[in-house]
C-alpha cells in the first residue's frame, strides 16, 4: 500500500455517526495490542483553550527531558499535523503500517454496523504511533465533550477541563452544567481533575470529582497575566500551594495565563519538575493560528476563534493594541453561531467576507449580511487568500488586520507567510555545448520550481502557465489533503508572463507572483556573504572539551593567535564558541561561557573581521554582542526563547540551525519523509519567529544542521540539494567540518579532513553562501578552486 492510498482511506471515513461511546475505539486498540498501556496519558477537555493547554503541557514535559506524544485537533492542513512525537509529525511510512494493520478490524466493525469515524481511527493511529516511538507521556486533546470522546478509551493518569461554554448542545446537553458534567468524565481514576472553570460549571464538576482549581484569588493555583513584555509576548505569574513562578508566554491573554496554570499543574502531577523547567517549557510553547501575530506594521493577526466565547476573548485581546482602523477577514462554518461572533468584534472599518475551500463553509452573502451595521464597509471576496491580500494592501501602517472565524480560514491565510517556492533545477536549453547562438537568455534558461498551493489556486496556475507555454504538473499524492504539490517548468520569459498574469488573477495569487519573481531574480546578499563565492567561517573553540580541538585554544592569547592565523589564511568570519555541542557534552553555566568568550571576542573584533558567537544562551549572546560580535550562531534554533529578542535589540544577524537537540543526543531521532522538505518547513517556522520579534529576514542565515538529528545519508542529501534552501530567501551556511557523517567514507584511523574538503567543494557548487570549518587554509584552497572553475573572478580570498 502506498501512502496516498492510506491517506485517502483515512479521509474517506465518516465524520459523525449516531452511536456514542468509547467501545469502538477500545476494540481497535485491542486489535492493535492495547498500545495505550505502554505510556502515561494526559487528557485535556474544554470548550476553549484545550489546544493551547495541550501544547503547553507537551512543551513543559519535553523541557523536562521526556519523550512526548501529542494528539490535537484539528490540523491546519492535514491529519499528520495532529499527531507528533517531540514535535515531529507522524511519518508517512507509519501511517501506511497502521492502515494495513487496522483495516481488517475496521472491516469487521463495519460488518457489525459499527464502522468507526475518522476521529476515532486517528485516535487509534496516534496511540499506535506513540507506542512504537516508546514515548514517556501522551498528551491527548479531547475532540468533543469527554464522556463519549474517542480519547476517553484510555485510562489517564492526569486530566483537565479548561473552560465550559454552550457548545455541541445536540450531543452534550442544553445547559452549562450538563456540558460540564460530560466533560468532567475525563477525570483520572486516582487523582483530582485540574480545571480552569468557574461558577455553575465548576459547581457541577465538583459534584462528581475532586478538583484542583486554576484561576484568580481563592483558587488552588492562581494564574495572572501581568501585562505585555512586547507586542508578541506577555508576562504571567503562577502560584501554587508550595511553588511559584514568573515567565513570558507567546500565547497572549489572561485566558492563556490560566491555560498555562493548568498545564503547569498537570506537569507537576506527572513528574517532579522544578519551576525553572516549567517556565522554560511554557515560554517555548507555540500554537499557529491562535492570536498569531504575523506583522506589527500594520498589525496582522491570525486567530482561529470559531465560537462566541472564543470571539469575546479575541475582542478583548485586540482592544489592548492601539490602532487606527480594524480590517477583518472573516470566514466561518455554516453550522456556527457566526452572527453572534461578528456582533462581538470591536468596531470594524472594512469587513472582508470570505469562504475557504470547505464544503460546509458559510456563504459570503450570509456573512456579509451579518456584518450589516457592524462594519463601515463590507466586501465579499471569493477566497480567503485573496481577502487577506486585499486586507493587508488596504491597511495603513497603524491599522490592524484580523483573520478569524475558523481555523480553515487561518490555514489558508497563513500560506501567505509559510508557503515556499523551492528551486529544483535551472539549466540552459537549446544546445548540448551550452552555446545559445542568437537566442535571448530569457528564452534559453529554463527553471524548475516547486510550490504547494490550494486546489483552486493550482488549477488557475496550471491554466495560466500552460497558456504561456510552460509546463505545470500537479499532484496530491503525498501532500496534506488540502494542498497540491505544483511543479512549474519553463523559460525565464514564460515565468515573466506568468507573474504578470497572476498579479491580477485573484485567489491570493498576486503574492505568489511576487514570490516567483524573487525566486528567479539574481540573489543579492549583504557582506560577508557576497563578492567571491562562499564565505569562509573559521571555528574557534575556547573550550576544554570540543570534539576536534578542545583545549587547544582555551587561553586568550592562544585563541587570538589562532584567529589571526585563520584570518591570514582566508577566513571571512571567526566563529567563537565557549560550550561544546558534541554528544554527551556537559552543559556550561552562563557565567563560565561568558568568561570564556567575551575576552576573546573583544580582542578578535579589533582585527577587522566579522565575528560570530556560537551559543544557545541569550545571556551569552547579549554579552558577546556588547563585546563586539556581529552574528549569533544558535545551533539550537531558538531553544532559548529570549534569543530572538536579544538579537533584535542589538540589530544583529542570527544563524538558525535545524537541530533536534544541542548538545547532540544520539538517542533522540526522527523519521523524515523528505529530509530537505521537512527541514525547510521547520526552518521557515523559525524564521517567522525571528521576524515576529523584529529580526529582518535579511539578517537571518540558515544552516540545515548536518549531523544534528540526521544520519549520514540524510546529511549528504541536505548537501546534494542545498540549492533548495535558497527558497528561504536567506544566506545558507553549511557546518560539516570533520563530522560523524564522514565515518563510513574515511579510514577510522585517519582524520576526516579529506571528506570535509570534498564536501566543501560540493556545497560551494550547490550554492552555499558560507561554510563553517576548522581547517581554514585547506578549505580556502578548495573554495578558490571552485571559484576559478565556475568562471568567477580569480581574485585572492586572502585578507
Amino acid at each position: 500500500m502506498e501512502y496516498h492510498e492510506s491517506a485517502d482511506y483515512l479521509q474517506s471515513l465518516q465524520r459523525r455517526r449516531p452511536k456514542l461511546g468509547t467501545d469502538t475505539t477500545a476494540r481497535m486498540l485491542s486489535h492493535l495490542g492495547d498500545p495505550d498501556n505502554s505510556f502515561d496519558s494526559v487528557q485535556i477537555a474544554g470548550s476553549n483553550g484545550k489546544g493551547s493547554t495541550a501544547r503547553m503541557t507537551e512543551s513543559v514535559l519535553r523541557a523536562a527531558g521526556l519523550d512526548v506524544g501529542l494528539f490535537t485537533s484539528p490540523g491546519l492542513n492535514g491529519f499528520r499535523e495532529q499527531i507528533t512525537v517531540n514535535g515531529g509529525r507522524v511519518p508517512k511510512e507509519r501511517v501506511v503500517e497502521f492502515v494495513e494493520q487496522i483495516e481488517p478490524c475496521i472491516d469487521q466493525l463495519a460488518a457489525e454496523d459499527d464502522k468507526p469515524t475518522h476521529f476515532e481511527v486517528l485516535t487509534a493511529l496516534a496511540l499506535y504511533h506513540f507506542d512504537v516511538e516508546d514515548v514517556d507521556v501522551a498528551v491527548l486533546e479531547v475532540g468533543i465533550g469527554g464522556r463519549y470522546d474517542a480519547t476517553s478509551a484510555v485510562d489517564p493518569v492526569a486530566s483537565a477541563v479548561t473552560s465550559i461554554s454552550l457548545e455541541h448542545t445536540d450531543l452534550l446537553g442544553d445547559t452549562v452544567e450538563e456540558i460540564a458534567r460530560d466533560k468532567a468524565q475525563v477525570a483520572p481514576r486516582d487523582g483530582p481533575l485540574v480545571t480552569g472553570t468557574a461558577g455553575a460549571a465548576l459547581d457541577a464538576i465538583e459534584g462528581i470529582t475532586d478538583t484542583v482549581i486554576v484561576g484568580g484569588d481563592g483558587a488552588d493555583v492562581t494564574a495572572v497575566e501581568n501585562g505585555m513584555r512586547s507586542a508578541v509576548e506577555n508576562r504571567i505569574s503562577l502560584t501554587g500551594p508550595d511553588w511559584a513562578l514568573e515567565t513570558n508566554l507567546k500565547l497572549l491573554g489572561q485566558h492563556q495565563a490560566a491555560n498555562a496554570g493548568v498545564a503547569a499543574t498537570l506537569a507537576r502531577q506527572l513528574i517532579d519538575v522544578d519551576t525553572e523547567t516549567i517556565s522554560e517549557g511554557l515560554r517555548a510553547a507555540t500554537l499557529p493560528g491562535r492570536f498569531e501575530i504575523r506583522s506589527t506594521d500594520p498589525m496582522v493577526v491570525l486567530d482561529g476563534s470559531h465560537n462566541p466565547g472564543a470571539m469575546e476573548t479575541l475582542a478583548r485581546l485586540t482592544e489592548r493594541y492601539e490602532y487606527d482602523d480594524l480590517h477583518v477577514v472573516f470566514a466561518a462554518m455554516d453550522d456556527k453561531e457566526y452572527e453572534q461572533m461578528i456582533a462581538t468584534l470591536p468596531a470594524v472599518e472594512t469587513a472582508f467576507a470570505a469562504r475557504p475551500e470547505v464544503d460546509r463553509a458559510a456563504s459570503t452573502e450570509s456573512l456579509a449580511a451579518a456584518f450589516e451595521g457592524q462594519a463601515a464597509q463590507i466586501r465579499q471576496v471569493a477566497s480567503v487568500p485573496e481577502a487577506t491580500e486585499r486586507a493587508v494592501a488596504r491597511a495603513g501602517e497603524d491599522d490592524f488586520v484580523l483573520v478569524t472565524g475558523s481555523l480553515y480560514a487561518v490555514a489558508e491565510a497563513r500560506d501567505r507567510w509559510s508557503r515556499l517556492v523551492v528551486p529544483k533545477e535551472t539549466f540552459q536549453q537549446g544546445s548540448a555545448n551550452g552555446i545559445a547562438g542568437s537566442r535571448a537568455e530569457s528564452d534559453i534558461r529554463r527553471h524548475v520550481l516547486s510550490v504547494t498551493l490550494r486546489r483552486e489556486q493550482a488549477g488557475v496556475v496550471t491554466q495560466e502557465f500552460e497558456d504561456c507555454g510552460g509546463t505545470c504538473n500537479c499532484s496530491t499524492v503525498g501532500t496534506p489533503e488540502k494542498l497540491v504539490e505544483t511543479t512549474l517548468s519553463g523559460t525565464s520569459k514564460q515565468f515573466q508572463q506568468l507573474t504578470t498574469r497572476l498579479s491580477s488573477a485573484g485567489l491570493g495569487l498576486g503574492r505568489l507572483a511576487t514570490q516567483l519573481e524573487d525566486a528567479l531574480a539574481d540573489r543579492s546578499l549583504s557582506p560577508p556573504f557576497d563578492g567571491h563565492g562562499a564565505a569562509l567561517m573559521g571555528i574557534l573553540n575556547v573550550t576544554p572539551d570540543s570534539f576536534y580541538d578542545g583545549g587547544e585554544y582555551n587561553r586568550r592569547d592562544l585563541a587570538v593567535s589562532h584567529a589571526e592565523r585563520m584570518i591570514e589564511s582566508g577566513a571571512d568570519i571567526v566563529d567563537i564558541g565557549g560550550e561544546s555541542t558534541r554528544p554527551g557534552a556537559d552543559p556550561v553555566p552562563v557565567e563560565t561561557e561568558i568568561d570564556r568568550v567575551v575576552p576573546v571576542i573583544e580582542a578578535v573584533s579589533s582585527l577587522d573581521t566579522t565575528v560570530s558567537v556560537d551559543t544557545r544562551k541569550a545571556a551569552v549572546a547579549d554579552a558577546a554582542l556588547d563585546a563586539g560580535a556581529d552574528i549569533v550562531n544558535d545551533v539550537s534554533g531558538f531553544s532559548d526563547p529570549e534569543m530572538r529578542f536579544v538579537v533584535a535589540d542589538h540589530d544583529a544577524s542570527i544563524i538558525l540551525m535545524h537541530s533536534l537537540s544541542a548538545p547532540v543526543d544520539p538517542g533522540r531521532t526522527v523519521t523524515y519523509d523528505d529530509v530537505v522538505a521537512d527541514v525547510l518547513r521547520d526552518l521557515q517556522e523559525q524564521i517567522l519567529l525571528a521576524e515576529q520579534a523584529g529580526i529582518d529576514r535579511e539578517q537571518v542565515i540558515v544552516d540545515p544542521g548536518c549531523g544534528f538529528g540526521k544520519n549520514a545519508a540524510e546529511s549528504f542529501e541536505l548537501v546534494d540539494r542545498l540549492h533548495e534552501f535558497h527558497a528561504l530567501g536567506c544566506p545558507v551556511l553549511v557546518g560539516h567540518s570533520r563530522k560523524s557523517m564522514f565515518a563510513d567514507v574515511s579510514d577510522t584511523a585517519a582524520d576526516r579532513l579529506p571528506p570535509t574538503l570534498a564536501t566543501t567543494a560540493l556545497t560551494a557548487e550547490r550554492g552555499a553562501d558560507a561554510v563553517r570549518v576548522h581547517d581554514v587554509s585547506e578549505n580556502n584552497a578548495v573554495l578558490e578552486t571552485v571559484s576559478a572553475t565556475a568562471g568567477r573572478a580569480p581574485e585572492s580570498r586572502q585578507q
